[in-house]
């Protein structure tokens, strides 16, 4: 009989405050997890990243849904524009 568990996906692009996650993540989960851990420099986790609509890293994705607290978090031109990207100083 096979044990049933959640599938828990964290993509990551390596740097410190993933790592930091990924710790977290993993002292967090219990014997139903199945945490993997994704990188971002393999195309092909690029390419699902894009299609669960992951904007920023870390990014964590639990049974094929990207978590809340990650959803929101994506860079907004508009703002940026708004603070001075793209603008001279002159």
């Amino acid at each position: 009989m096979a044990v049933e568990k959640r599938k828990i996906e964290i993509f990551s692009a390596g740097c410190g405050v993933c790592l930091s996650a990924v710790e977290q993540i993993k002292q967090e989960a219990c014997a139903s997890c199945d945490v993997e851990v994704l990188d971002m420099n393999d195309p092909g986790v690029k390419r699902r990243a894009d299609e669960l609509g992951i904007g920023s890293l870390p990014a964590i994705v639990i049974e094929g849904k990207l978590a809340d607290c990650c959803a929101s978090r994506s860079i907004d031109l508009g703002v940026l524009r708004k603070a001075g990207l793209g603008r001279s100083l002159r």
